[in-house]
C-alpha cells in the first residue's frame, strides 16, 4: 500500500488548454476534500477559482485562482490555471511554485499537440506533473480508444506517459476503471464515492497488458525491477508505489489517470495519488534551487491590487515560519490572509509549504525572492515575460483622468508581467501591449470596473518615416515690418537625399558672413522643426541640408527671424523634392510545427511578407522556425491568424530592419489616415 504518513502543506497546480475543465476539475477535488459543501459551476458562474467579474462574465478563467483543502489531516493548495494560451504566463509562474502539476486534457486525439508546449515548460523546468484525462465519460460515444489516445498524447511529451488505469465500458458509456497497480476495480457513482468491484472478464486481459506496460515502463529507471520482470517475478505493489512517487518526482515519467470531474468520477483516485506520490515543498525547494541560509524564506508569484485590501502578494513559504508583522525582504508584512478564491482568511502565521498572501508589500514585486535578513532577490530559475505580440493605444475616456491612467496602467503591469506599457516616441500613444486580443480586452475591462477608468483604444499608429527621392536648391526670405524693430532673414539653402539609415546632416558653406555665425544654429532649428513633419505628415529622415548663402539686417535680423526662414526655405523645396513614403521593416521570425509550416509560408507571403528562410527550432522536436522580413503594418492581428491556423500554438518574435519605401494605393491611404487622426486631435 502506499504510504500513510502525515505531509506538510503541499501545492499543486491545474493546467490544461482551454476548455479542458481545469475549472470544475478544482470544484471537485475541493468537494471530494470537503472544503465545498456544495459544487459551483463555470456555466452558472459560481465556482471557487472564477471568481473574478471578468472570468465570470466570460465563462473562463482570466487569473490564477487559489483554494485551500485539507485532505485527511493534510493542508492542499490548488492553483487554477488559465487554459488560454494569451494568458499561459499566468500558469508558468504559478507553477514555479508548485509541487506538482496536474495537466488536464480532453479524450481527443486531435488536441494532443496543444499540450507540447506545456509539456516542454514542464520539462525544462523538472516539474513533476501527471496527466488527468478528462470528460472520459464522452469517450463511448465518440469511439475513442485508449490506446489510441495515448499514442497521440504520447506524441506531445517527451516523456513516457504511464497509463495508472484503465476505463471500464458498458456498451458507449464508461462506468468505472481499474486501477493498473492495486488491480482493484471501481464503478464511477455520480457525485459520490466509486463503488469496489469485482473486475471484469472484458477488461482483465486489456488490464493485465496495461499493467505491464507500465511496470515495463517504470523498469527502464529501477534495476531491480527490471531484474524481477525478466525473471517472472511479480513486484511488490508497495515498491510499484515507492517507485511511482520517486519517478514522478525526479520529472521521468507522467502518471496518466481518466476520469469525469463534471460527474466527479475519478477525482477521489486523483486526490489519493495526489497525497501519496506529490513529493513536499522541501524537494520541491531543492529543484528550484532556492538558498536556505536565512531562517525565514518566501516566494513571491503573483501580484494583486485588491479594491479594498490595497496590495496583496501571493507567496509561498520555503523555509521557516512567516508571522504577522514580520520583516521579509526589507518589507513587514501587514497581514497574512490564507486565499479561497477572493475570499481572505486572516490568519497569524505561515508555515513552510503553506500558500498565503501577503497584505501591503509596497516595494515587492512577482518573482521576487524574500528572507528574514533583509534579502530581496530575484528567485532562481524564474522565468522571463513573453515578447509581447499584440498592441492597443488606448487614452482616457476624459482628459482629466490622465495621470490617474498611468498609475492604473503601472498596477495592471505589477501584476501581470506579461503585460507592458509604453510611449510611442513618434506617435505621442500610449500603447498597451500583451498576448493577444483577449489579453488587452481583459486589462482594459479591469480599468473600468476595478479602477472606475473608461478607456478608448484603437489600433496604434505605424511609425511610418518619409523622405525624397532628388534634391533641390531653395532660396527663401523672411521679412515683417510691425513699426519697430521688423523681422528680416534671408537663406539660400540646398536639399539632397542621402542613404538609407543615414539620418539627417545639416552643414554650412556660408562665406563672407551675409549670414553671421550666431544665426547659423536658428536656421538648423528651423530646418529641424519642419522635418519633424514633412509635406506627407510623417517625419523626414535620410536628408542632407546645406546653408550656402543668404542676407541679413543689422537691425531687424533675429534668431527666430532665421529660424522662421529655415522652416518656410524646408517648407518651399520638400515637395520639389519628389518625397516618398518609408515604412518600416521587421525581421519577424515564426516558431510552429512542422505540419503548419506550409501554412505559415503563405501567411507570411499573403501579408507582403519576404521569406529568409526556416529551419527546425532549436530545442523542439517536430518544430520549425520560419524568418522573413515583413511590413509593421502588417503585424498588428498576425498572432490571431498565426494561433488560428496552428491550433493555438504559433508564437513570433520581431526585431527592427530597416525602411522600405512605400508607394501606391498603400501609401495613399497611410497618408489619408494620417491626415484624418490629425484632423480629429
Amino acid at each position: 500500500m502506499p504510504s500513510t504518513r502525515i505531509a506538510g502543506p503541499r501545492c499543486a497546480a491545474l493546467v490544461g488548454p482551454y476548455l479542458s475543465g481545469k475549472t470544475t476539475l478544482m470544484e471537485s477535488l475541493l468537494f471530494a476534500a470537503g472544503a465545498v459543501t456544495r459544487k459551483g459551476s463555470v456555466k452558472d458562474g459560481n465556482t471557487v477559482g472564477d471568481s473574478a467579474p471578468e472570468a465570470r462574465a466570460r465563462k473562463m478563467s482570466v487569473e490564477v485562482g487559489l483554494a485551500s483543502a485539507d485532505y485527511l489531516g493534510e493542508r492542499w493548495t490548488f492553483l487554477d490555471c488559465p487554459g488560454s494560451v494569451e494568458l499561459s504566463a499566468e500558469g508558468q509562474a504559478a507553477l514555479m511554485v508548485a509541487d506538482v502539476a496536474v495537466v488536464v486534457c480532453e479524450p481527443t486525439a486531435d488536441k494532443a499537440p496543444m499540450l507540447a508546449p506545456l509539456f516542454k515548460y514542464l520539462d525544462d523546468n523538472g516539474i513533476p506533473h501527471m496527466l488527468f484525462v478528462n470528460k472520459v465519460d464522452a469517450m463511448g460515444t465518440q469511439d475513442v480508444r485508449v490506446r489510441d489516445l495515448m499514442q497521440a498524447l504520447q506524441t506531445a511529451s517527451a516523456r513516457p506517459l504511464v497509463l495508472r488505469q484503465v476505463p471500464i465500458r458498458e456498451g458507449d458509456t464508461v462506468t468505472g476503471c481499474v486501477d493498473l497497480v492495486s488491480e482493484r476495480a471501481y464503478h464511477y457513482n455520480p457525485h459520490a464515492p466509486s463503488n469496489l468491484v469485482q473486475v471484469p472478464d472484458t477488461v482483465r486481459e486489456r488490464e493485465q497488458a496495461a499493467r505491464q506496460e507500465l511496470l515495463e515502463a517504470l523498469a527502464d529507471f529501477d534495476d531491480s525491477l527490471l531484474e524481477q520482470l525478466l525473471e517472472d517475478v511479480a513486484p511488490d505493489k508497495e515498491e510499484v508505489y515507492r517507485q511511482l512517487a520517486k519517478d514522478l518526482a525526479s520529472d521521468l515519467i507522467v502518471p496518466v489517470f481518466i476520469g469525469s470531474a463534471e460527474n466527479d468520477n475519478g477525482v477521489r483516485r486523483l486526490l489519493k495519488a495526489l497525497r501519496h506520490e506529490t513529493p513536499e515543498a522541501a524537494a520541491t525547494a531543492a529543484r528550484l534551487e532556492i538558498p536556505g541560509a536565512a531562517g525565514v524564506v518566501a516566494q513571491v508569484f503573483k501580484t494583486y491590487h485588491a479594491p479594498h485590501a490595497g496590495k496583496l502578494s501571493f507567496s509561498r513559504v520555503w523555509k521557516g515560519e512567516v508571522t504577522d508583522g514580520l520583516t521579509l525582504g526589507g518589507d513587514r508584512v501587514s497581514g497574512i490572509y490564507r486565499m479561497h478564491g477572493h475570499e481572505q482568511h486572516k490568519q497569524q502565521a505561515a508555515g513552510a509549504g503553506e500558500v498565503v498572501a501577503f497584505g501591503r508589500m509596497d516595494h515587492v514585486v512577482t518573482g521576487d525572492l524574500l528572507d528574514d535578513q533583509g534579502g530581496r532577490t530575484r528567485a532562481p530559475l524564474w522565468p522571463a515575460p513573453p515578447s509581447p505580440v499584440y498592441s492597443a493605444a488606448i487614452s482616457a475616456e476624459q482628459r482629466n483622468d490622465e495621470v490617474k491612467l498611468s498609475a492604473a496602467l503601472a498596477k495592471l503591469t505589477e501584476e501581470d508581467p506579461s503585460l507592458s506599457v509604453n510611449q510611442n516616441a513618434d506617435t505621442g500613444e500610449i500603447v498597451l501591449w500583451g498576448q493577444g486580443d483577449i489579453h488587452l480586452q481583459l486589462a482594459m475591462d479591469r480599468l473600468r470596473t476595478k479602477y472606475n477608468l473608461p478607456v478608448r483604444s484603437r489600433a496604434p499608429q505605424v511609425a511610418y518615416r518619409e523622405t525624397i527621392r532628388k534634391g533641390t536648391a531653395q532660396h527663401a526670405r523672411f521679412k515683417r515690418q510691425t513699426g519697430g524693430h521688423g523681422q528680416f532673414a534671408d537663406v539660400h539653402v540646398e536639399v539632397r537625399p542621402l542613404p538609407r539609415g543615414s539620418g539627417f546632416v545639416y552643414d554650412d558653406k556660408v562665406v563672407g558672413g551675409v549670414v553671421p555665425r550666431q544665426f547659423i544654429p536658428a536656421v538648423e532649428a528651423g530646418v529641424r522643426e519642419y522635418l519633424a513633419q514633412g509635406p506627407l505628415g510623417f517625419p523626414v529622415v535620410d536628408v542632407a541640408v546645406t546653408l550656402t548663402g543668404g542676407q541679413f539686417h543689422a537691425v531687424d535680423s533675429s534668431e527666430q527671424a532665421f529660424k522662421t526662414v529655415g522652416r518656410m526655405a524646408m517648407a518651399e523645396a520638400m515637395p520639389k523634392c519628389d518625397p516618398v513614403l518609408l515604412e518600416p521593416i521587421l525581421q519577424v521570425t515564426i516558431a510552429a510545427p512542422t505540419e503548419f509550416t506550409a501554412k505559415v509560408q503563405r501567411l507570411i507571403t499573403g501579408r507582403r511578407g519576404q521569406i529568409l528562410g526556416f529551419d527546425g527550432r532549436a530545442g523542439w522536436d517536430g518544430w520549425d522556425e520560419v524568418k522573413a522580413l515583413m511590413p509593421e503594418a502588417e503585424l498588428r492581428d498576425l498572432i490571431v491568424e498565426l494561433r488560428s491556423l496552428t491550433l493555438g500554438l504559433g508564437i513570433f518574435t520581431t526585431s527592427f530592419d530597416h525602411l522600405a519605401e512605400l508607394t501606391g494605393r498603400l501609401a495613399d491611404r497611410a497618408v489619408e489616415m494620417r491626415q484624418a487622426l490629425v484632423a480629429a486631435q
